[in-house]
């Protein structure tokens, strides 16, 4: 056997490796190039850039045999060998992922990286549904429009994401969506992929800005006690009760959540889950504070509705369904003993709220809202 024929069996049988210990100085290897087997389940696509999305212009074999004359790092893909961005040239504008490659030596980096699509930056996703089709909304909303669906199992190239209404989905519960490649978002909560960077700016239309007109103490109460009042007669809130909440969760309705989402009690959406009398949810930075009258930041969804008049039945409505608050309602006619049952039964976790709630009460006269009275 010639030394040159020695030289080109020993490359062949050099160890396969990862992509960072795959790459070379460009020149440094075989001018023939570096030989590889196909590693995939069936046929693995070949394309025209190092994308997913880019043109196919051929398929390989499982186990065929390709020479690849060197490697770029392109769109991240897991395969059956590794996840990697790395992609292997084996002809002109011809690559095939590194994801399902073994490769019998060192490959060379490529000398200049082609023009290669956007999508190169994409990161690809699989949906992950026990409940059927997720559907792609225009916004990161579950109230936006439809944009199409996706089946359970497929690919879907991702860009970034945003924070948008909480979804509790197959994979997780939460607020972040991602943003795909055609422009559409898909709730994260059915999605297994890599990190998302944040997009550069929020998908939802901004908030309108609040009304110009703010009304005194006294226009405010006036304009809410027969809101207040039909909520005692339907639910059996005192009046006093629900307008020193409006005043003290709102700021006389001058809060961003009552000027642009008309929550005047802070009610919060739960998993998603809104109700019959609000019409979304929408999430907003918040302060939290703990039993011990410890206070953080933190971000939650809250409900929005269509007016005023149904933030103020949602209210009554919320006190009435949940049974955490039933001891209250043994005190429809004592408004302090009601507020005090509902705080200690954690409407809220300011430590102060029952006196804030009951100062109001006292400092404005509110008890002669009380219509059993």
């Amino acid at each position: 056997m010639s030394n040159t024929s020695r030289r080109m069996l020993s490359a062949l049988l050099l160890p396969a490796g990862l992509f960072a210990g795959l790459v070379v100085a460009p020149g440094a290897a075989n001018a023939a190039g570096v030989s590889a087997t196909v590693r995939a389940a069936d046929t693995l696509k070949v394309r025209s850039a190092p994308s997913q999305s880019a043109k196919i212009v051929g398929t390989v074999r499982r186990n065929q045999k390709v020479t690849i004359s060197c490697v770029i790092t392109g769109q991240r893909v897991k395969g059956t060998m590794r996840t990697t961005t790395a992609w292997d040239r084996i002809g002109t504008d011809r690559y095939i992922s590194h994801a399902y490659v073994k490769a019998s030596g060192k490959i060379p980096r490529c000398a200049s990286k082609p023009a290669a699509p956007a999508a190169a930056r994409y990161v690809v996703g699989t949906v992950k549904s026990a409940t059927g089709a997720v559907t792609l909304r225009a916004a990161a909303s579950a109230k936006a429009a439809t944009a199409g669906t996706l089946a359970s199992g497929a690919k879907v190239d991702l860009v970034c994401s945003v924070t948008g209404d909480l979804v509790k989905g197959t994979v997780r519960s939460t607020t972040q969506w991602d943003r795909t490649r055609a422009g559409g978002y898909i709730p994260n909560a059915y999605i297994y992929s890599g990190k998302l960077a944040a997009c550069p700016a929020p998908a939802p239309a901004p908030a309108p800005a609040p009304p110009a007109v703010k009304l005194t103490p006294e226009q405010f109460i006036k304009a809410s006690a027969p809101g207040a009042q039909a909520g005692w007669r339907e639910y059996g809130v005192p009046a006093s009760v629900t307008l020193a909440q409006a005043i003290l969760e709102s700021g006389w309705g001058r809060s961003s959540l009552s000027a642009t989402s008309n929550n005047y009690f802070g009610i919060k959406c739960q998993d998603g889950r809104y109700g019959k009398l609000a019409n979304g949810c929408r999430t907003v930075r918040t302060q939290e504070c703990t039993k011990a009258g410890k206070c953080f930041e933190t971000s939650a969804a809250f409900r929005t509705y269509a007016s005023p008049a149904h933030s103020f039945r949602d209210h009554g409505s919320f006190l009435q369904v949940n049974s955490r608050y039933d001891g209250a309602f043994a005190y429809t006619k004592d408004a302090n003993k009601f507020i005090m049952k509902v705080w200690k039964a954690g409407y809220a976790t300011d430590p102060n709220y029952y006196t804030k709630v009951t100062g109001l009460m006292k400092k404005y006269d509110l008890y002669q809202y009380d219509t059993w009275k």
